[in-house]
C-alpha cells in the first residue's frame, strides 16, 4: 500500500463489522474481536502464507460460529469484527506493538514492518474504530432506554502455544472486576467435564487489552471475556455444542449477579 494513501478498504470490500440479530432482546451483548481473518486487498497477503493466516495467529478459530449460534439461542445481539488480527488487533490499544504485530507467535509479518503513520492511521480509522463505534452505539442505545446490559467478549485459544500444551477446555478472563467470571467459572466446573482456567490462558490488562477495559470497566458494566479451546470448536458440531452449553449457563450466571 502506498504510504501516501489513506484509504484502505475498497468500496466493494466487506464492512469491518457485522451486527447479527440487531433487535435481540437479551441483556447479554456478545462481541467477537477476532471473528474474521480477511485482509484488505490493498495489503495483499501481508507476506504471510495462506496456511499461516488460517491458524490462530490470524483469528480466533471457531468463535464466529459459536457466537452466532449463541446469539440465536439467547436472542442476543452479536457484534463481530471481520478482518484479521494481523491487520489490526481490535482487542489491543492502538499504538502498542501487538496492535499491528511484526511477529505473531513465531511467524514474521513482513507487511507490518516499517508502516508509516498514514498506513497505521488507515487501519485504525477503517477497521478498529468502526467496530468499537458499533459497540459504543449499542451500549449507549441500551443505557439511554434503561435496558439492562452485560458485555460478553467471546474468544478462542490454541491448544498448544510455543510448545506448551494448554490443559484448559475454557477460561474466564477479567481485570479489576471478577464477579461475572468467578460465577461462570463455578458453574462451568459444576458441569463435571471441564478444566476451566482462571485468567488463563490469558489475563485482561489495561496495556494489552481494549474491549473489556474500555466498554466494560469504564462504563461499570457487568462483563466477562470467555476463552474456548479451538480444537473443541473446530467444526460446526463443536460450535453448536459450546453455544448450547453457554446458552444454558450464561443467563443463570448473569441473573445471579
Amino acid at each position: 500500500m502506498d504510504a501516501k494513501l489513506t484509504a484502505l478498504l475498497a468500496p466493494d470490500e466487506p464492512s469491518p463489522v457485522t451486527i447479527h440479530n440487531a433487535d435481540g432482546t437479551s441483556p447479554l451483548l456478545l462481541v467477537a474481536d477476532h471473528a474474521g481473518n480477511r485482509i484488505p486487498r490493498a495489503l495483499g497477503d501481508l507476506g504471510v502464507s495462506d496456511e499461516e493466516r488460517a491458524r490462530h495467529i490470524g483469528w480466533d478459530i471457531g468463535i464466529a460460529g459459536v457466537s452466532r449460534h449463541l446469539a440465536d439461542t439467547l436472542d442476543a445481539v452479536l457484534i463481530q469484527q471481520n478482518y484479521s488480527r494481523l491487520v489490526i488487533d481490535c482487542n489491543r490499544p492502538p499504538g502498542v506493538p501487538s496492535s499491528m504485530p511484526e511477529i505473531s507467535e513465531l511467524t514474521a509479518i513482513p507487511g507490518n514492518i516499517g508502516l508509516s503513520e498514514a498506513q497505521k492511521s488507515a487501519r485504525v480509522t477503517e477497521i478498529f474504530r468502526p467496530y468499537h463505534d458499533a459497540i459504543e452505539t449499542e451500549l449507549n442505545r441500551r443505557l439511554q432506554s434503561g435496558r439492562p446490559v452485560a458485555l460478553v467478549a467471546m474468544h478462542s485459544f490454541t491448544p498448544v502455544y510455543k510448545g506448551f500444551v494448554r490443559p484448559w477446555h475454557a477460561g474466564v478472563l477479567y481485570n479489576r472486576d471478577d464477579r461475572f467470571s468467578k460465577r461462570l467459572k463455578a458453574v462451568l466446573e459444576a458441569e463435571g467435564d471441564l478444566t476451566v482456567g482462571d485468567n488463563e490462558p490469558y489475563r485482561v490488562d489495561d496495556l494489552t487489552d481494549y474491549t473489556i477495559p474500555t466498554h466494560g470497566e469504564q462504563r461499570a458494566l457487568h462483563h466477562i471475556a470467555i476463552e474456548i479451546r479451538q480444537d473443541l470448536i473446530a467444526d460446526e458440531q463443536g460450535e453448536i455444542a459450546w453455544a448450547a452449553r453457554l446458552a444454558r449457563l450464561l443467563p443463570q450466571t448473569y441473573a445471579a449477579l
